[in-house]
């Protein structure tokens, strides 16, 4: 005999199952919203829990006092560019926060990937600092060429994905992730995403979510060299501005940095519209000079 809490999960399983049927969602490859039937050939449906949650779960909640946690120092220690105008507009402490997670966005050729690789390449000669570039966009040639226009950036350690599509990407990218790196700048967030997708045969869920694990994971210091591992992922937004990416991700994320674009003016700005480490809405321009990239307060 069906007992009544068996008959609750399954109507409120029917219900959610129900729900999504009803809704639109949104193709990150295109930017354009599909109905169910698309969407769910697409592999964007999420699942529906098998089990719903219906009664209150055998485990102990806990409060904790912020005052009483304990972290490495090497949390709190900043990774500076060699411009002390861009350690200030990357965070209050003055450059980038170990463990945080920063998403540049942006329309098509406005220049994310630039900007992201001189970023870190500033880091690398200013601080030190261990860096790495996965390109999930430009192969070889590809990045050879922009070299030639900035050859800073010929000196980054990259991980070109392409070359292990028909090998293993998500265990390339789990095994050069080990080794452990201070920054990580990955280009693009959609295209990774996809290439993860195709190799496994998982859903875009699915596949989101197994990246978000692995950055939590180095964002906690578990590499090789124990290093906590901040994270730079370019997306680029809808024609109507709106991010791709899931809610998890927008979650994880500690800033948004923005950049934009005034055509008739000619000039570039970035500013977070996220930022807890720093401030929001301050606005930095950005100009392309041969072989450089020149900052100014706008």
């Amino acid at each position: 005999m069906t007992n009544v809490l068996s008959l609750v999960t399954i109507n409120n399983k029917y219900n959610m199952t129900n729900q999504i049927t009803k809704q639109k969602f949104l193709n990150p490859e295109t930017g354009k919203m599909v109905g169910y039937a698309r969407a769910k050939t697409l592999g964007l449906v999420p699942e529906v829990p098998n089990h719903i949650h219906t009664e209150i779960a055998d485990f102990d909640v806990t409060t904790v006092k912020v005052n009483s946690l304990t972290f490495d120092k090497k949390v709190f220690d900043p990774i500076k560019t060699d411009m002390d105008q861009l350690n200030g507009f990357i965070s209050t402490e003055g450059g980038f926060l170990p463990a945080t997670n920063t998403i540049i966005i942006g329309t098509p050729g406005i220049g994310k990937t630039t900007v992201g690789m001189d970023l870190i390449s500033r880091c690398k000669v200013h601080s030190n600092a261990k860096v790495l570039f996965i390109s999930g966009e430009m192969n070889r040639i590809d990045l050879f060429r922009y070299c030639k226009r900035f050859p800073q950036f010929g000196e980054l350690d990259t991980m070109f994905l392409a070359d292990y599509v028909k090998l293993d990407p998500r265990l390339a990218i789990e095994k050069v992730l080990k080794k452990g790196y201070d920054l990580v700048l990955m280009d693009s967030w959609a295209e990774i995403c996809l290439t993860i997708k195709d190799s496994t045969g998982w859903s875009s869920s699915k596949a989101q979510s197994w990246i978000l694990d692995l950055m939590e994971e180095h964002n906690e210091g578990r590499n090789e060299d124990n290093l906590f591992t901040s994270f730079l992922i370019i997306q680029q937004v809808t024609k109507s501005g709106e991010f791709l990416g899931s809610n998890r991700l927008k979650h994880m994320t500690s800033a948004m940095l923005d950049l934009t674009t005034d055509r008739e003016l000619g000039i570039n700005t970035m500013e977070f519209s996220k930022n807890r480490s720093g401030m929001v809405g301050r606005k930095v321009s950005f100009t392309f000079l041969s072989g450089r990239i020149q900052y100014a307060n706008a």
